[in-house]
């Protein structure tokens, strides 16, 4: 008892707070006792962990179904290639002409753009003559509207612009189709203008069918003339296709 009776348990308790300071503990966690053996309790399976969800696509429109409710959209601010500021430049002649001629994109006529406009234009129309048509007799159609800086039909457009231009053939259905150069004649019958030149070929559309000749554009042609027999020969296949 006199052992007892003379340790100072304030000393005991003092020096006890300072090894648990001295060992790092510096902080209670918890407030209530837990018993630290103890085996801790099954977790509650929760749910399967999820992406973030992302939201579905809109479905794209259907494209008008008549040919004016068409080129109001199609040559309007909603086209694919339409950039503020340049022109979009609509289709020439009648649309209900049995001959539809397809070219890349416009020109630039002094500094406005323009379908087959220039020098390109100008031979453009003596083609025309030497098979009996001019521009009011036939339907001319860009498959790109405006004219970018590089002159060429954008590559991340073609696909949705050779869309349109199908779907265009299909409300006009043209007995026959004269198409200018690589990208149109890409659009329509998926090969460049060598393809062809063994008779008319058939293109099928929503509309039915109309027969297509693939042929070098005037304006490769000002840089290459003796090319000008080989469009004088499509262009015998299309004239013998116009009782077809």
């Amino acid at each position: 008892m006199g052992i007892e009776g003379a340790t100072d348990w304030r000393a005991e308790a003092a020096s006890a707070l300072i090894w648990w300071r001295d060992a790092g503990v510096d902080v209670l966690v918890e407030d209530a006792p837990r018993d630290w053996t103890a085996r801790p309790a099954a977790a509650v399976k929760d749910e399967p962990m999820r992406g973030p969800v992302r939201a579905e696509p809109e479905p794209e429109a259907p494209l008008p179904a008549t040919l004016d409710a068409f080129l109001d959209w199609r040559f309007g601010a909603g086209a694919p290639e339409a950039v503020p500021g340049e022109p979009l430049v609509p289709p020439e002649g009648d649309p209900a002409s049995p001959l539809m001629v397809v070219t890349d994109l416009p020109e630039f006529d002094g500094g406005n753009p323009a379908l087959l406009a220039g020098a390109a234009g100008a031979l453009f129309d003596r083609i025309l003559a030497a098979i009996g048509q001019s521009r009011d007799s036939i339907y001319l159609v860009p498959l790109c509207a405006v004219r970018p800086i590089t002159g060429q039909v954008p590559r991340e457009l073609e696909e949705r612009l050779g869309e349109l231009l199908r779907h265009h053939v299909g409300l006009t259905t043209p007995a026959r189709l004269l198409l200018l150069g690589q990208s149109a004649s890409r659009a329509i019958l998926g090969t460049g203008p060598a393809r062809g030149r063994d008779g008319l070929t058939p293109f099928n559309h929503s509309g039915g069918q109309s027969l297509a000749v693939a042929t070098f554009h005037p304006r490769f042609l000002l840089n290459k003339p003796a090319a000008k027999a080989d469009v004088w020969k499509d262009l015998q296949l299309l004239i013998e296709g116009q009782s077809q």
